[in-house]
């Protein structure tokens, strides 16, 4: 699944393709995945005539800022986007078109249609879900040592669990939460509510540190993430745990081991991470 450096990278390289575009029509062959307004008619009428003015991004989520409305999309696990020239052919899981009036097409293409699409009216995007559930990212201001001190106090679920619920910090997924707490040098077993003071302080710093580097590398492409240009990201070259299970561990030498984690497959060195 995309996560937050990914959805960036993505956000960037779509900022350089679909600006000031405009929307001539549409075409929806799975009707599925627009979830706001649930009649892809009306969905069709707010956007058709739009131009996209700004691309943004919140966590996981890509937010096209166009005249009046926005169009929040969640990529789930397989989405992606693809600007084309609108004579080129459709592939089978190509689900919604956005026909511009240049001659060009924005086209979702996501094999497993878990991807989902919303559209407010701009101000009003993050009153409702999906935005309004969202915790600060690490790159915004609300995201505080402060912050993340109070909302770990508050469980005793696994810090592991905690890392990955959105409510508390949009963003990171699986890849990115092993690697930040191999940094930290933290056990995924470990409550929350029992970390440290120095512990939450390497966590809210390296998750930041973890993403930034990430950003940079375009991304981790593991299966099949590219960006919106086609790139696969690099960050996987730069990986410490994930998707390292049987390596030697590049701090101390120690095999890396796979665990299972609030139901996620989970890397590990039991040795800078003891339990």
């Amino acid at each position: 699944m995309p996560e937050l450096p990914e959805v960036e990278t993505i956000r960037k390289t779509l900022e350089k393709l679909v600006l000031d575009k405009t929307i001539e029509s549409m075409t929806i062959h799975w009707p599925k995945i627009i979830k706001q307004p649930d009649d892809t008619e009306h969905f069709k009428q707010l956007l058709i005539g739009e131009t996209i003015r700004k691309m943004d991004r919140r966590g996981k989520f890509l937010l096209f800022y166009l005249n009046h409305y926005v169009l929040v999309s969640h990529l789930r696990m397989e989405g992606k986007y693809k600007v084309i020239d609108s004579k080129e052919q459709v592939s089978k899981h190509t689900h919604v078109i956005f026909h511009f009036t240049d001659g060009t097409d924005l086209r979702y293409n996501d094999v497993r249609k878990f991807g989902t699409m919303h559209v407010f009216p701009i101000g009003e995007e993050f009153n409702d879900k999906p935005l309004i559930q969202l915790g600060p990212d690490p790159f915004q201001e609300a995201y505080t040592f402060e912050y993340l001190f109070e909302s770990f106090q508050k469980t005793s679920r696994n810090i592991k669990a905690t890392l990955l619920d959105q409510t508390i910090i949009a963003g990171l997924g699986n890849i990115y939460v092993d690697e930040v707490l191999f940094l930290s040098q933290i056990h995924p077993e470990k409550s929350a509510n029992e970390l440290t003071e120095n512990e939450i302080k390497l966590i809210w710093n390296n998750a930041r540190i973890v993403l930034e580097g990430a950003v940079k590398q375009g991304g981790t492409t593991i299966r099949s993430y590219v960006d919106g240009e086609g790139e696969m990201g690099m960050f996987q070259q730069e990986l410490f745990v994930y998707g390292q299970e049987k390596q030697a561990c590049k701090h101390c030498g120690v095999e890396i081991i796979k665990l299972k984690v609030a139901g996620r497959g989970t890397h590990i060195c039991p040795s800078c991470q003891p339990k």
